[in-house]
């Protein structure tokens, strides 16, 4: 068996982005989960070439039931499934899991397999007909991070996350971003 998740020992509790959800997240928390932008981009303009990509988890598996849902992926379907930390000089500023069903993979021509320490963003912000097709909201307290997430972050305090379907045309990926505390100042 292989672990679902090495950020997480379940999946968050995910709310749909509605009419007054924005008004409910910390201001400082809004910004960055209404970014239309690539948050690597955002990084790189505060900390610049400081901003690395390491990855956690990398491999096929059967995603959570919430992300198999908003992905439309029929039960047991594996997808790519992706976990790394931003962080620039030291500090953790991101944490993100991607999930890529194979059709999207295949889609993209393999590119979104082939990543390495390369961030997503970089290669999804450059198709021309990327679209964000859902949005949802959590919080996640201390308790759910994983002990070698802990051990990675220091979290201590709850942490707000985004989660995006992403389109390249008609095809579907999804990421979720956990803003930490070192991205949450720029």
């Amino acid at each position: 068996m292989t672990t679902r998740s090495l950020l997480v020992t379940r999946d968050p509790l995910w709310v749909a982005n509605r009419r007054g959800t924005r008004q409910q997240l910390p201001q400082r928390v809004q910004s960055w989960t209404y970014e239309t932008g690539s948050l690597t981009q955002r990084l790189r303009r505060a900390y610049g070439s400081a901003v690395k990509v390491s990855i956690l988890l990398q491999h096929w598996q059967t995603p959570f039931l919430s992300e198999q849902q908003r992905l439309q992926l029929s039960a047991h379907r594996h997808a790519l499934v992706r976990e790394v930390l931003l962080h620039a000089n030291g500090q953790p500023l991101i944490l993100a899991r991607t999930v890529i069903p194979a059709s999207t993979i295949r889609f993209a021509h393999s590119n979104l397999a082939k990543l390495g320490t390369r961030p997503l963003g970089e290669v999804i912000f450059a198709y021309p007909k990327l679209a964000r097709l859902h949005l949802d909201v959590a919080l996640v307290k201390p308790a759910l991070w994983t002990p070698a997430t802990q051990a990675l972050t220091q979290l201590t305090q709850p942490v707000w996350g985004r989660r995006t379907v992403y389109g390249l045309q008609d095809q579907h990926l999804l990421v979720s971003e956990f803003f930490l505390a070192g991205s949450l100042v720029v």
